[in-house]
């Protein structure tokens, strides 16, 4: 009899813990997360001290990291009001970006996947993009086409951006106080909605 009590303590406690890692890691990559704004970024998932939260999603996703010293990549779902990425609206992406070499912003669906699309553009670099005279960023997400930096949408419901910074002093620091200042994130319209 306690021989089957031991088994079965045994195992509801693997199922226990198996059901947390998986809900930390399905999210993110486990503590360690720093915002910006909806961006999100998880430093040190790269490096030789990530957690085992880290490095089990990083195995579960089949992805390879940045190493902090290569540079630092933040992600965003949400706008800065908070409202899901919805592709079918126009959302645009402004403001300063933190000092990098060289940066990428990538758009995807839901699942990670670029967007086919006729324009084949699935994201921008810092060497293509236009800017702002002033030294801003201005980049317009969206399923209709639009002059100046437009990203297509294919008018997919949910959406994911990725900035990655190469070559930035972002990525040394791994505290939540020192989260780098990130380009606002504003959904303007959608189709659905009225216009006043």
């Amino acid at each position: 009899m306690r021989s089957l009590l031991f088994l079965l303590i045994l195992a509801i406690g693997a199922v226990v813990g198996l059901g947390l890692t998986w809900v930390t890691t399905v999210n993110g990559y486990g503590p360690g997360l720093v915002r910006s704004g909806p961006w999100e970024t998880w430093p040190r998932a790269g490096t030789e001290t990530a957690d085992p939260y880290a490095r089990a999603a990083l195995a579960r996703a089949g992805e390879l990291p940045l190493e902090l010293a290569d540079g630092i990549a933040f992600v965003a779902a949400t706008d800065s009001a908070g409202r899901a990425l919805d592709g079918r609206c126009d959302i645009r992406i402004s403001g300063s970006l933190p000092q990098a070499r060289f940066w990428t912003l990538t758009l995807t669906d839901a699942q990670g996947r670029l967007i086919d699309n006729a324009a084949e553009r699935g994201g921008f670099t810092s060497a293509e993009v236009v800017w702002n005279r002033d030294g801003t960023l201005d980049v317009v997400l969206g399923p209709r086409a639009r002059a100046g930096n437009w990203l297509p949408t294919g008018a997919r419901d949910r959406v994911t951006l990725a900035f990655r910074l190469y070559d930035t002093a972002v990525g040394l620091a791994n505290r939540t106080s020192d989260a780098p200042e990130m380009p606002r994130i504003v959904t303007e319209h959608c189709p659905w909605e009225r216009s006043s």
